[in-house]
């Protein structure tokens, strides 16, 4: 192993090596099976209300006043959210169902209300036969039908329940939902080499688990990009940048600019191609161009994640999230400190709105980047202390690692590591110490190493997701 290699030289090594070269001759393959750019349409949402509301002061049900009220919470989140279209309808018998999910279409993800004793039971068949994606949402008291979803997961049916008095729930329904629809319509763009798990670097293994297309772009199309960006746009997202920051440090002004003006380039490559997702597998040779760090940044604060090291599962990661919950990740490093109980997080590119797009910015300096020898720009973002987080990656396509954590110190200024850095007391570190990614069949250590940093604790919609998706949780500490 080498003493003095960077990152990049390190992975570039033994199992990561021959990945990289196989990500590379991949590259036509991608870029010939390229589909038409189209924008994202909204996803259909079949909302099924099962039964006759009960009387207001008795019986098990759901009353008119009720499902008055949850239709008008779903008619807000519809229009609140934005990109779902629902197809609601009530059901009495499964020809009641079928007519319903036929209107819906034969892919559309279902929510079921139930309002009866046993009316979903009654009118279930063709959502289980159909293999749609569905959430029952119960109301305390509106029936006993609660008790059949899990038994039709354990038996293969991807299904979830929401058994609660708030109807707020109904909005997480449909945002847990519109996932399945949403990757189905996902175009990502990839600067190969791809990284990460065997199956996520397939771009027909994705296709065919998740729906999302993968297209390669060359990196001299890109070039071209590069050189056609306006300089006096250049100019005014550097003063952004410069003006924000709490503090230079290393980069100088030809540095802020050339990452400037990549971002701008790849903000327009992402418009042009009609994309939702962006990985670029040879980040760490950009300096003599600019380094995508703050591109990155810029464009996940936009809703639109982008991996760097070409890290696939992150990137899958990031949108499946980015779609659930409408926030960036903060795609990292780990490294531990059992003396403190604490996990740390450390990356050279990080989101500004770690609360979504409509969210205030992080306060950031510029660093150099910290892997080779300070050049280039890159933000150092100060993250919220106390905020709990939610730590995942999807692997393999089919699991979802995760774990929750507070953040506890968030350093003045990075030393040691990459320039971005968050120190989070987690459950057990010696227990996650041992057996980090241990389900993991790799060496390769860039697999190995990364997860997405999430604000908030989103450990319940991970099972709910997972459910919907025909996945599998690994809680990690």
């Amino acid at each position: 192993m080498c003493e003095h290699c960077t990152r990049r030289e390190f992975l570039g090594t033994g199992v990561a090596s021959g990945l990289m070269l196989a990500g590379a001759s991949w590259t036509h393959t991608w870029a010939s099976q390229s589909p038409p750019a189209q924008p994202m349409g909204k996803s259909r949402i079949c909302v099924i209300i099962t039964g006759t509301p009960a009387p207001v002061d008795r019986d098990w049900g759901a009353d008119i006043n009720q499902v008055n009220t949850m239709k008008a919470r779903l008619a807000r989140a519809e229009k609140d959210l934005g990109n779902v279209e629902l197809i609601m309808g009530q059901s009495n018998d499964t020809q009641q169902t079928a007519a319903l999910l036929e209107k819906a279409g034969p892919a559309a993800p279902v929510l079921t209300i139930n309002v009866r004793n046993f009316s979903l039971t009654r009118v279930v068949k063709p959502i289980l036969d159909g293999a749609h994606p569905m959430i029952m949402f119960s109301l305390p008291a509106s029936g006993h039908d609660w008790m059949y979803p899990h038994r039709w997961h354990r038996r293969g049916h991807r299904v979830t329940l929401l058994a609660s008095s708030n109807y707020d729930e109904l909005e997480r329904a449909l945002r847990l939902l519109r996932v399945v629809p949403m990757m189905k319509q996902t175009r990502i763009i990839l600067f190969p080499p791809a990284r990460g798990t065997a199956p996520a670097q397939s771009p027909a293994q994705v296709k065919k688990r998740l729906g999302a297309d993968v297209v390669a772009i060359e990196e001299e199309t890109f070039d071209e990009m590069i050189s056609a960006v306006d300089d006096e746009a250049v100019r005014v997202e550097a003063d952004s940048w410069t003006k924000n920051a709490k503090e230079i440090i290393e980069p100088n002004r030809e540095d802020i600019r050339k990452a400037a003006r990549i971002s701008l380039a790849l903000q327009r490559l992402m418009e042009q191609e009609k994309a939702q997702g962006l990985a670029v597998g040879t980040c760490m040779g950009w300096l003599s161009k600019g380094f995508p760090c703050l591109g990155f940044a810029r464009l996940r604060d936009s809703g639109i994640p982008a991996a760097c090291e070409g890290d696939m599962d992150s990137l899958l990661t990031m949108l499946m999230f980015q779609y659930a919950i409408d926030r960036p990740g903060f795609q990292g490093n780990a490294t531990f400190d059992t003396a403190r109980n604490a996990l740390w997080t450390a990356h050279c590119t990080a989101p500004l709105k770690m609360d979504g797009p409509n969210g205030e910015e992080a306060p950031y300096l510029l660093r150099g980047h910290s892997e080779v020898g300070g050049s280039g720009c890159v933000p150092e973002v100060k993250y919220r202390i106390n905020e709990t987080i939610t730590r995942t990656k999807l692997i393999n396509l089919d699991t979802i690692l995760t774990s929750t954590g507070k953040i506890i110190e968030v350093p003045e200024k990075s030393v040691h590591g990459c320039r971005t850095q968050i120190v989070t007391e987690v459950h057990d570190s010696a227990k996650m110490v041992a057996n980090w990614s241990s389900v993991l069949e790799t060496e390769d250590a860039m697999t190995l190493l990364h997860r997405v940093v999430f604000y908030g604790d989103h450990m319940d919609s991970v099972y709910h997701l997972a459910r919907l998706m025909d996945m599998k949780v690994v809680k990690e500490g």
